[in-house]
């Protein structure tokens, strides 16, 4: 059967409805897989699913270069967002804005088009805000340094402190395997998959205290194929910047397969909040 955008946004509803999340308006920002949604789908809808529409008019999309070494933060030349369920324009004057502290490239639309990072959360946006004037701000994290994490990170703050931005933060958590050059395993917990989600656990359990330098300092010592960990550097910054008390809490933990022998491989996806403090 063709993928079609009717079969794509029922698919979306479908998770949505699974995950049972109740939409709250301090939620003000997710962090959520990027892997195709055959894999990661369900799980990203648990971050998603958490998303109150009705206050907010901007969303900054974080997302890791794949493809594209850059050691800085590069923004959109598009000016729209095609998804299958609704096309989503990007807010050319927060664009411009960025743009103004000649701190940010601008992203070749190549390189643009070839990465998924951003791309796997735009349906999710689409869907979520279906019916509601949202604009998008797409931001490529390059390969910063802990510095540049600290600098975009102060940049980006004052943009939490606004009630109608949203930050969607795309990343997959650990790969595992050979394939990936990462086999990390400590027997202690048992089959790999369980050592797995003992070093995911330990990062989500970091992620949450809301301290980048705690974050940096375990993916040093343990050098876990997060491939968002950029954006999520840059974003606790920005919670740890900004005037509005945010927590982050992760709310769901998937593996893509259980690795039981150093033959196989697997892709970790774990899903989270970003939720006002009461």
């Amino acid at each position: 059967m063709a993928n079609t955008p009717s079969r794509l946004a029922a698919e979306l509803e479908g998770w949505l409805k699974e995950a049972g999340q109740s939409k709250s308006s301090d939620v003000r920002g997710v962090i959520a897989p990027h892997a195709g949604y055959s894999y990661s789908g369900r799980a990203a809808a648990y971050a998603f699913g958490n998303i109150d529409p009705a206050n907010i008019s901007r969303v900054f999309v974080l997302g890791p270069s794949h493809h594209y070494y850059t050691p800085k933060c590069a923004v959109s030349s598009a000016t729209v967002y095609k998804t299958p369920i609704g096309d989503l324009p990007v807010d050319l004057e927060a664009i411009e804005e960025l743009k103004a502290t000649g701190k940010f490239e601008m992203m070749d639309l190549r390189v643009d088009e070839a990465e998924h990072s951003m791309e796997m959360h735009l349906p999710y946006i689409a869907k979520v805000f279906e019916g509601y004037p949202i604009k998008i701000v797409p931001i490529l994290v390059g390969a910063l340094s802990a510095a540049n994490e600290g600098m975009y990170g102060e940049m980006l703050a004052k943009y939490v402190d606004d009630p109608s931005n949203f930050f969607s933060v795309s990343s997959d958590f650990c790969h595992w395997g050979a394939r990936f050059n990462y086999t990390y395993f400590n027997k202690e917990h048992g089959p790999i998959y369980k050592s797995i989600e003992a070093l995911d656990h330990m990062a989500m359990d970091i992620i949450e205290t809301g301290d980048p330098n705690a974050f940096k300092q375990y993916l040093l010592e343990y050098e876990n194929t997060i491939c968002g960990r950029h954006p999520i550097s840059v974003f606790l910054h920005m919670l740890k910047k900004c005037t509005t008390k945010i927590k982050i809490r992760f709310v769901r933990y998937e593996q893509s397969s259980q690795c039981k022998s150093m033959r196989d491989s697997s892709v970790s996806y774990a899903s989270a909040i970003a939720k006002v403090e009461p």
